[in-house]
């Protein structure tokens, strides 16, 4: 049966969705995490459909369906990466409920053997701009909560910081501060002000390359305090230059939601591991595909070009839901996992799923459906056409 679909422009046409969902969604989970790279999916959160969710109020989140999807991730074999952007810190998960999101979290990482990082960052403040100081205390109650949890932590980069720092020696002397207090290493993240605009600038300076050096100079400074870097700026080029200077020790989880492909299958110098938020909702594809990659040595070898077959056709998808504006990417996660059946409604917390225009969630579906994302297609189309109902599509 066809479903029509608005374009861009309005026009709408005819899709015929696909009949079954592609083996490795079929096949269920319940295989060990790989074993050539860590890899970690950034979990959104999912609403509590009944409360009020206008911009501002506090969040309201369904916590069984939120932790349930947790526990899928973690049965198909990846890492979760807790409260991050895609949970929509700063855009309607405020701290409080962040707080209890990586409790829960980590509790429940507990009980099934799971692995679970998470963002410690400093959105508790509010108000006028925060002094360097009170940005250091905030990433100090944070990083508290994290470790009391049992979970590892993920430097997020802060906006307050971006505004109050005079430059590079702030950013020196605060997250030296912040290494020398953590208990085990941590993952810094880098996330460019695509994903935020409020991040233009971090790390001192509008010139990337000089950015790059202070970065590179703090992991030098604490070595044995950094598991490794998450690298959230969609440029290949410049995460890989990045990869290659880092201590050996030193782990680059790639956040390019772009190149994620041949920045994971790596190069004779090198690989990144992941940390993405694409893969919330590809985590059957994106785990079967780095198995492949399991037969190699560490991770230097293995079937590369059957990793690259699984994972190169999901690039299309990924780059539609991180179109401009990219920090509005969420929303087509969230849509992917009501489709997929993972959470019974298409509700966000600050009313985010209005976000993003109706041609740009049903192309998103047709993208997922042509990846036989779905575990259950006929599910997916009706909720679909449910959607598309309400927005005044004729079927």
């Amino acid at each position: 049966m066809g479903i029509r679909l608005p374009d861009a422009t309005g026009a709408l046409r005819t899709y015929v969705p696909r009949a079954e969902p592609a083996p490795a969604v079929s096949a269920g989970p319940g295989a060990a995490p790989p074993a050539s790279r860590t890899i970690f999916a950034a979990a959104h959160v999912v609403a509590d459909p009944f409360a009020d969710h206008r911009p501002g109020a506090a969040a309201a989140v369904d916590w069984d369906a939120t932790l349930a999807f947790r526990r899928h991730l973690w049965a198909h074999g990846l890492g979760v990466a807790e409260a991050m952007d895609t949970a929509q810190r700063g855009m309607g998960l405020d701290w409080p409920r962040a707080a209890e999101l990586i409790g829960r979290s980590a509790a429940e990482a507990r009980a099934v053997g799971g692995r679970i990082a998470c963002g410690v960052g400093t959105d508790q403040l509010s108000g006028p701009a925060a002094g360097t100081e009170r940005v250091r205390a905030a990433y100090e109650e944070q990083l508290g909560v994290v470790e009391d949890a049992g979970a590892q932590a993920i430097v997020m980069a802060s906006r307050a910081l971006a505004a109050a720092a005079r430059g590079p020696e702030d950013y020196l002397a605060l997250y030296g501060d912040l290494l020398r207090q953590a208990a085990e290493p941590v993952i810094l993240h880098w996330l460019g002000p695509m994903f935020d605009p409020a991040l233009e600038g971090y790390w001192g300076s509008q010139d990337l390359d000089a950015a790059t050096e202070t970065f590179l100079t703090i992991i030098a400074e604490h070595p044995d305090k950094v598991d490794g870097v998450k690298v959230s700026l969609l440029d290949a080029g410049r995460e890989t230059a990045l990869r290659r200077r880092l201590p050996d020790t030193v782990r680059c989880y790639t956040g390019d939601d772009f190149h994620y492909p041949e920045l994971i299958a790596g190069d004779g110098r090198g690989f990144s591991h992941a940390l993405l938020g694409v893969f919330d909702p590809l985590a059957p594809l994106a785990a079967e595909a780095v198995r492949a990659l399991d037969a190699g040595n560490a991770g230097d070898a293995g079937d590369t070009a059957g990793f690259r077959a699984v994972l190169d056709p999901t690039v299309p998808l990924s780059r539609h839901l991180f179109q401009e504006p990219t920090r509005y990417y969420k929303t087509g996660v969230v849509l992917l996992a009501w489709l997929a059946g993972h959470q019974d409604h298409f509700a966000m917390v600050g009313g985010l799923q209005t976000a993003r225009s109706l041609p740009h969630l049903a192309r998103a579906y047709e993208l997922a459906d042509g990846l036989g994302l779905f575990p259950d297609p006929d599910l997916a189309r009706t909720r679909m056409q449910q959607l598309l109902a309400v927005h005044g599509v004729p079927r």
